[in-house]
């Protein structure tokens, strides 16, 4: 059965791209996007997923609180049917009502190794560290910032030279690379959750 996958985000939505490549090249098998919804209405990702043909919703966020915002976008996802919710540059904390309705079924990347730089600007605050190594993290959801468990993660090396952008650069394309394996290993069922850690099985 092909499996139904919704997407938030909040701007340029290149993680999305990478997602939905995947989905038409195979490397995410048996799976659809079924909508893409963002709560800016100037998301450039929303114009790159209607220029693909597929399903867009745009909900306003602004002046809603977060628990009412939340409703609204949870009953946009139940009524597209979506199996799995695969946050790509949402910028919003999601409500403990919004994970408990898609419990282990929502998923998010950061652009750091996780629990190290949470939040914003993570690769800028990786650099400010001196860290020598930074990277990118897929987890599950949970209502916390960026502290749900840890499903896969990407190293990659900091250059001396390096700047912000430079790293973003090397980092994003890992996150494009690693999202979708996750999504696929999620997707298949093929992984168990013991306490924090995220355990692949073969069945």
């Amino acid at each position: 059965m092909t499996k139904r996958i919704g997407v938030l985000l909040s701007g340029r939505g290149s993680n999305f791209e990478a997602l939905a490549d995947s989905v038409v090249s195979g490397k995410i098998p048996n799976a659809e996007i079924a909508l893409v919804l963002s709560n800016r209405e100037a998301a450039a990702g929303i114009d790159r997923a209607k220029a693909r043909g597929l399903t867009t919703r745009v909900i306003p966020s602004k002046g809603l609180e977060r628990e009412a915002y939340d409703r609204l976008v949870v009953a946009a996802l139940n009524e597209a049917k979506v199996d799995l919710v695969c946050l790509a540059g949402y910028m919003r904390l999601l409500s403990p009502y919004f994970v408990a309705a898609f419990p282990q079924r929502i998923l998010n990347i950061h652009p750091s190794l996780l629990p190290s730089f949470p939040g914003l600007e993570a690769q800028k605050q990786a650099l400010d560290y001196g860290v020598k190594f930074a990277g990118c993290t897929v987890h599950f959801v949970d209502e916390n910032l960026d502290a749900g468990p840890i499903i896969l993660q990407s190293v990659v090396p900091v250059e001396d030279r390096d700047t912000e952008e430079t790293l973003s650069a090397r980092i994003l394309k890992e996150e494009h690379r690693m999202y979708s394996e996750a999504v696929k290993l999620v997707l298949e069922g093929k992984y168990k959750i013991l306490g924090r850690r995220v355990v692949r099985s073969s069945s």
